[in-house]
C-alpha cells in the first residue's frame, strides 16, 4: 500500500470534527466505523453496487474522493484489479484505519493507493480516472472547497470518465431556511455543516470547473443524500 501526505493546512477544520484524528485504541475498538457515519455495511455495499450498475469493471482506475476508513472502498479494491483504487482523505488516522480493514480482509496484494490532503491534490497520483466518487463529501463542504474539488478532479479524468457525488438538495439557489432531511432525519443547513445545494448550484460549480452535471437524484441512500454526475465537456 503506498501512500503520501500533502496537509499543511486544514481549510476543513472549523467546518466539522472530521479532522479529529483517532487514536490506535479507537481504531482497535472499530470506533472509525462509527466516526465516519456509521452504517458501515449497508452504505458500503451501496455505494459498491451503484458504481457497478454505471459501468466500473475491474480493469478501471478508480478515485475515492474522502475515502476515510474504506467504508465502502473495501467493496472496490476487493473488485478492481491490482493498484486501480486510489483513496484521497484529509484524515490520516482514518486512512490507517483503513489499512487495518485491508488486512483484516486479506487484501494488501490489491496494492491499493493513498494520499492524504486537505487541498484534493488527485493529480499528485499521476493518474487519469475512469471513475471518481464523493459520497458523503460535499454534505460536508463549503461551496469554495467543492469548487475546488471540482477543479482538481477535472485535471484527472479520462476522456470518457466519470466523478459522481452526493448532495443534500435544495429545492432552488440560496435556500437560507434549514430542511429537514427525510428518510434519515438530518437537518441541513445553508451555511454550516450538514450543508445543503440546489442542483442549479452543482451545475454553476461544475460549469466553473469546466464539468458538464447531470441529475441522478434518488439512488437509495438512507439518510437522503442525492446523487448528481460530472464529467468533462
Amino acid at each position: 500500500m503506498n501512500s503520501n501526505n500533502d496537509l499543511n493546512s486544514n481549510p476543513m477544520k472549523d467546518i466539522n470534527q472530521y479532522w479529529k484524528q483517532l487514536t490506535p485504541e479507537e481504531i482497535s475498538k472499530n470506533y472509525h466505523r462509527e466516526f465516519v457515519g456509521g452504517l458501515w455495511d449497508q452504505l458500503g455495499k451501496l455505494q459498491f453496487n451503484f458504481l457497478q450498475s454505471q459501468g466500473l469493471l475491474p480493469e478501471h482506475k478508480f478515485i475515492d474522493i474522502g475515502c476515510g476508513a474504506l467504508r465502502g472502498g473495501i467493496f472496490f479494491i476487493r473488485y478492481l484489479d491490482r493498484g486501480n483504487y486510489y483513496g484521497l482523505d484529509i484524515n490520516a488516522s482514518l486512512i490507517d484505519a483503513g489499512k487495518i480493514e485491508i488486512q483484516k480482509e486479506n487484501l494488501v496484494e490489491k496494492d491499493p493507493t493513498f494520499l492524504i490532503s486537505d487541498k484534493f491534490k488527485i493529480s499528485d497520483f499521476e493518474m487519469k480516472f475512469d471513475f471518481a466518487l464523493a459520497q458523503s463529501v460535499f454534505t460536508h463542504l463549503f461551496s469554495n472547497h467543492i469548487q475546488r474539488c471540482l477543479v482538481e478532479i477535472s485535471k484527472v479524468l479520462s476522456p470518457n470518465g466519470k466523478f459522481f457525488a452526493t448532495f443534500f438538495e435544495a429545492p432552488h439557489p440560496g435556500y437560507i431556511d434549514t430542511i429537514h432531511q427525510i428518510p434519515g432525519n438530518t437537518i441541513t443547513n445553508f451555511d454550516s455543516d450538514p450543508f445543503h445545494y440546489s442542483f442549479k448550484e452543482m451545475q454553476t460549480l461544475g460549469n466553473y470547473a469546466g464539468l458538464s452535471v447531470s441529475y441522478i437524484g434518488e439512488w437509495g441512500h438512507p439518510r437522503n443524500q442525492k446523487m448528481v454526475c460530472f464529467t468533462l465537456k
